[in-house]
């Protein structure tokens, strides 16, 4: 639970920002160089994250070596005006034969997690993890190895997916939340990106393209 746990009491600690009533909200402008309000927390070693061009793109690097630290950001987000979660992402490499399920192979080229704050009531606190997974199978569920079914995994990407290429994505978030929750959240205080290697002492090269929240 260590990940997920660090991430809460930084969210409790620093507020949130009331994102505006428009119908696209960005969190990520990574390719016009912004990474305002993106806050760093450290785990275990220091993933290492930075804007870089790729082809012509400006993305956000990460590369974690037996490391665990993620980018987050704060900003609450209304999903019954913007459901749908948007972001581009791409690896160079996966992690080899690594159990996701398990402490000793949490770990991920390349994440996104979305949390719904608790406020005090820290036990409360809900994630959901789109991860890119090394070995599990695309479209699988589980809850995460360290913080249970507070906070669960959807993989988006696979083995079967191809490195050094870029992937579009698109989630109803509002209908995963209420597929792995049962209840009508309407919120979402913060999003996070994170590259981590540290439980299974890997290495990984993960890209991230713009991310944002959508009416359609």
């Amino acid at each position: 639970m260590k990940h997920l746990t660090a991430l809460f009491i930084g969210l409790l600690l620093s507020g949130t920002l009331l994102a505006e009533n428009t119908s696209t909200i960005p969190l990520g402008l990574f390719s016009k160089g912004q990474l305002s309000n993106w806050q760093e927390k450290e785990f275990s070693n220091k993933t290492q994250y930075h804007l870089s061009q790729i082809e012509g793109i400006q993305a956000l690097k990460a590369e974690s070596n037996s490391s665990a630290s993620g980018l987050f950001k704060a900003q609450r987000i209304d999903l019954h005006k913007t459901p749908y979660l948007n972001w581009r992402w791409r690896i160079n490499n996966h992690l080899g034969a690594i159990n996701e399920q398990q402490k000793t192979g949490d770990d991920y080229s390349a994440r996104i997690y979305v949390v719904i704050d608790g406020g005090w009531a820290f036990w409360k606190t809900q994630a959901i993890n789109y991860v890119w997974s090394s070995n599990t199978a695309k479209g699988t569920v589980w809850p995460n190895a360290f913080a249970g079914k507070n906070a669960m995994m959807i993989a988006i990407r696979s083995k079967e997916d191809k490195i050094h290429t870029w992937y579009q994505e698109k989630r109803n978030f509002l209908v995963d939340l209420k597929k792995q929750f049962g209840n009508n959240i309407q919120y979402i205080d913060a999003i996070a990106v994170m590259t981590d290697t540290d439980n299974a002492k890997g290495h990984a090269i993960a890209y991230y393209g713009d991310i944002y929240f959508s009416e359609k």
